[in-house]
């Protein structure tokens, strides 16, 4: 068994593992959780059992007569253990696309298939350099004393977009299609089903309890809004400045 300790959402994750595959993919969030004293630092510590590799290949959507391939198996089953036990510290994991701007991040969530994305890389497009992805599939959000973050995790969508950096949480945006974009503010009470729909939903009761009431919290101290959008780059337009006014 070999072991790699990475640092995500500004936490010490020792992760156990036997194939390379997750070492390639926490390049960018490895740390030195011993440091100079050579004991461990270690908020999370996750490795995972057979059962939990067959559990997990059971989850995994593959072509017909192909099986997952036991790397990319044993990579989500660590996500998941990870992502089980993340509201210990505050900490949750909200399906979604977040892009910073200008310092501040803007996470788009909805219901896969929607076009989180594809709005994001119009962000990317319309503000050039301004624009940085922080994650585009699974951002992890983290409650501190010093304010709400959203924090890039290694587990970021099949293009691989995002960084290990942790950016304010100026608003979050429910999408859904549309052909004309326009955007307005919703409350939290509106949200919250939906959101709770697009957050990971730990197994164990405690950690269910801590999850929906970060999420509470998330819902009445951040602004909300619903976007309806098109794939014209005016849809990023229309969302920045719906959110900025």
């Amino acid at each position: 068994m070999n072991v790699l300790y990475t640092n995500i959402a500004k936490l010490n994750i020792k992760i156990s593992h036997r194939y390379g595959y997750i070492a390639r993919l926490c390049e960018r969030y490895l740390s030195d959780a011993a440091g100079e004293t050579g004991e461990e630092n270690i908020d999370i510590d996750a490795s995972v059992t057979e059962e939990d590799m067959e559990r997990e290949a059971g989850l995994i959507e593959v072509p017909e007569g192909r099986e997952p391939h036991p790397a990319h198996v044993e990579a989500m089953a660590l996500f998941r253990k990870i992502a089980e036990k993340l509201p210990e510290f505050g900490c949750f994991l909200m399906h979604g696309s977040a892009v910073s701007v200008d310092g501040k991040a803007y996470i788009f969530t909805a219901p896969s298939g929607t076009g989180k994305s594809t709005h994001a890389s119009l962000w990317r497009k319309v503000f050039g350099d301004r624009a940085v992805m922080v994650n585009d599939d699974k951002p992890f959000i983290r409650l501190t004393g010093d304010g709400i973050f959203v924090c890039g995790t290694p587990w970021n969508g099949k293009h691989g977009l995002g960084d290990n950096i942790c950016v304010p949480l100026k608003a979050v945006c429910l999408l859904k299609r549309a052909a004309v974009n326009g955007i307005e503010r919703i409350t939290s009470v509106a949200a919250f089903p939906r959101l709770m729909m697009q957050t990971y939903r730990p197994a164990d009761p405690e950690m269910l309890s801590l999850t929906l009431g970060l999420l509470d919290r998330v819902s009445k101290e951040t602004e909300l809004y619903e976007l309806g959008c098109n794939m014209d780059p005016e849809a990023a337009i229309v969302a920045y400045e719906g959110m900025n006014r």
